[in-house]
């Protein structure tokens, strides 16, 4: 089966074509960081815009590059949530028009259960049961992974995402949009033993997550050495130091203790965070002393993109899921744990 991937959820426009016997074949990506870099943040209305300039040229040039006619589909998968909701109604409404007229089947797919196949698109692929880290800008969770469909949450962030704490974080030190790449990018010249900022919610039990008080902290700390006079470029890179390793502090003892809570041996990490050198090192070694083993994506599948929605896709639709005649999803919000199981899986 040969499905088209499609991902409009934010500010990356992504399309692949997944083989469900040959892998993927060709994908494409399109990011509007340096639409949005000029307002520090995401403008919903302008990511819909651009989607819609973008979505179909790219459609064409995955199809270029997999030698295939588009009468040669399969069926259609498109991100139908979490997201901006104008956004996601590109996708869905282009996928559905398009399966439409091909009269092939069409999926709307959640996109965290995209990120979490991601590490599937791997020469070495994660095997089922595993725990998952879901870590990027607007989520921060850790899931128990039985199968496709079979998921039971063991924390989440009851404020701030990781990635959202990075980003802000780094407009607090005046750096460019996205934050996250650009604050480890500073921490590699700060020095570790300068600041020591709290691992929030490490100090009791559970696997949920909070990053609005390390925010705070992070906050007050700049504004104090700014009042001191003593903000130069040296301590802007020390508190990024800080600040970085206290989030990946926290993500690496929440993800021992599921380890732990669980006794499963594999840990998957997904999302934009997961592309962090430091978090997949400290990972690495944890895993190590645990005889355990950590599965990632590669760089460019970290972020969103169009194949992990082409292979969450294929495993549905090859189990027999179809959106209902005529019907598109567009789900703002959009738990994954109401998720179910694909029939027979």
């Amino acid at each position: 089966m040969r499905v088209l991937g499609i991902e409009t959820s934010c500010d990356e426009t992504g399309v692949a074509i997944y083989d469900t016997e040959r892998g993927l074949v060709a994908d494409a990506l399109f990011s509007q960081v340096a639409m949005h870099a000029e307002y520090g943040g995401v403008v919903p209305e302008l990511a819909s815009r651009d989607h819609t300039r973008r979505l179909l040229p790219l459609i064409q040039q995955v199809l270029d590059d997999a030698g295939l006619r588009r009468d040669e589909l399969d069926a259609i998968a498109y991100t139908a949530g979490p997201g901006l909701v104008g956004a996601l109604m590109v996708g869905a409404s282009t996928a559905h028009g398009m399966a439409r007229a091909l009269n092939i089947p069409v999926l709307g797919v959640h996109h965290m259960e995209g990120h979490l196949m991601a590490p599937m698109l791997e020469d070495s692929p994660p095997a089922f049961p595993f725990v998952a880290l879901l870590v990027s800008g607007g989520h921060t969770q850790l899931v128990e992974v039985q199968g496709v469909g079979r998921y039971r949450l063991l924390g989440e962030s009851v404020d701030d995402a990781a990635g959202e704490a990075f980003d802000k974080t780094a407009k607090m030190l005046g750096l460019a949009y996205p934050g996250g790449p650009q604050v480890a990018r500073l921490a590699e010249s700060g020095d570790p033993g300068r600041f020591r900022f709290p691992r929030p919610m490490t100090d009791r039990p559970g696997l949920d997550f909070s990053f609005s008080g390390l925010k705070t902290h992070t906050l007050t700390t700049l504004r104090q050495l700014e009042r001191a006079g003593q903000l130069d470029d040296q301590t802007r890179a020390d508190v990024a130091r800080a600040f970085e390793e206290a989030v990946v502090d926290t993500l690496v003892i929440k993800c021992r203790r599921a380890l732990d809570d669980t006794g499963l041996k594999r840990l998957v990490m997904a999302g934009g965070v997961s592309a962090n050198a430091r978090l997949r090192e400290r990972l690495a070694h944890e895993a190590e002393k645990r005889k355990a083993q950590v599965y990632y994506p590669r760089g460019r599948f970290c972020t969103d993109n169009g194949a992990m929605i082409a292979l969450a896709g294929a495993r549905r639709l090859l189990a027999g899921e179809r959106d209902e005649t005529g019907i598109m999803k567009a789900v703002p919000r959009w738990p994954m744990e109401t998720l179910e199981a694909p029939a027979g899986a």
